[in-house]
């Protein structure tokens, strides 16, 4: 099965480099999924959730950045990044995701929204 090779950087460093199944992110105008074998393109992306799909979903909260997508690469470049882990670490990482969100908008309801959306997801996966 192809997989997609996926790194995600911010200004300290890398918070992701592995390969995927897939990967889910927050672009300008919508969320979209990329798959193995995607036609190439940038895309400016907003605050949002990442996800990544492998064996177990991964998710990495971005304050906002940018994509480039090729075949069966995906480079991320985001301005701030959180990676939600799993067990006793998720309860910090998203109090560090909502202090990201906080930053990248003043808009409450987008914060709400977006944290309730990781909690979720965190709690399913």
């Amino acid at each position: 099965m192809e997989e997609v090779k996926v790194t995600i950087v911010t200004p300290e460093g890398v918070i992701f480099d592995g390969d995927v199944k897939n990967i889910t992110l927050p672009g300008s105008d919508g969320e979209f999924c990329v798959y193995p074998n995607h036609c190439s393109l940038i895309s400016l992306l907003k605050a949002g959730v990442i996800e990544i799909a492998r064996e177990k979903k991964e998710y990495v909260a971005i304050d906002w950045g940018y994509a480039k997508i090729e075949k069966n690469c995906v480079d991320i470049l985001a301005n701030g990044a959180v990676a939600i882990g799993y067990g006793g670490e998720i309860a910090g990482n998203l109090e560090k995701a909502k202090n990201l969100f906080k930053k990248a908008s003043a808009d409450d309801v987008f914060i709400s929204t977006t944290m309730s959306k990781l909690e979720y997801l965190t709690r399913r996966s």
